[in-house]
């Protein structure tokens, strides 16, 4: 009978574990929510801010086109919601980011914690490089290419929101880009590559660049390839010479 009473008893921490477990989870997607939430309505409130200024917006990244049409009555209201809603998620990236920073944190080591208060803001700063770098250089040489096809007979009528598609899937890639460094440099901190397997894979990385510039460039055409895929190039060639002389991996 003794027996049967301390068997009982044993189960009951048991049970509490588990209970612990499930409150536990259910905390951590409380959490997870919250996060949610808050990043959700840092960019509402910043694609609202960019909304007062949406026609500045539009000019600004039309500017490299010239004069541009919109074809049907509401092109142009979506189009500034659009241009807000980007231009918003850009201006409240910090906030999304260290959301998701402060999500993860918990499970981080010390030294974890510390170089991640580096990586986020790092993140960041190279990504919105990135969008400057193709708005500046790589766009208006890709619309000066696709303008010179223009002849008398066919004369370019640019569609306003067919523009902003182009434009932000040019833009986009390269913020993506310029995070390249980041990711080798972090790999190669923690040992995973060294700067042989880099300078072994060079020839990889050539091929398999033009392949992700004819994935992800907005046209099929060569110019188009070539634009995305030598910013990969000199991006990993950039990483490549950190991790060999800097890190000295």
């Amino acid at each position: 009978m003794s027996e049967i009473i301390n068997h009982d008893n044993d189960e009951e921490p048991l049970e509490n574990d588990v209970k612990d477990d499930k409150m536990s989870l259910i905390d951590h997607l409380q959490e997870l929510r919250k996060r949610l939430i808050t990043a959700i309505i840092a960019v509402v409130i910043g694609s609202t801010i960019c909304y007062f200024y949406a026609s500045d917006l539009v000019h600004f990244i039309t500017a490299p086109a010239g004069k541009l049409y919109y074809m049907s009555p509401g092109e142009a209201f979506f189009t500034y919601l659009r241009v807000s809603f980007f231009s918003g998620f850009l201006l409240a990236l910090p906030v999304v980011l260290y959301q998701v920073w402060a999500f993860i944190v918990p499970a981080l080591s010390k030294k974890e914690r510390l170089a991640s208060f580096i990586l986020v803001p790092a993140s960041v700063l190279l990504f919105l490089i990135g969008l400057a770098f193709s708005y500046v250089w790589v766009l208006p040489a890709g619309i000066k290419f696709f303008m010179g096809f223009a002849t008398e007979d066919l004369q370019p009528m640019l569609s306003l929101g067919q523009y902003l598609s182009f434009v932000i899937s040019f833009l986009l890639p390269f913020g993506f880009i310029f995070e390249l460094p980041l990711l080798i440099v972090v790999l190669a901190k923690f040992g995973i590559i060294g700067s042989e397997f880099l300078t072994a894979k060079r020839k990889h990385i050539l091929v398999l660049s033009f392949v992700v510039g004819a994935i992800i460039s907005p046209t099929p055409d060569v110019f188009s390839q070539t634009m995305v895929a030598v910013p990969i190039i000199v991006m990993y060639e950039i990483s490549r010479l950190i991790v060999k002389y800097v890190l000295r991996k």
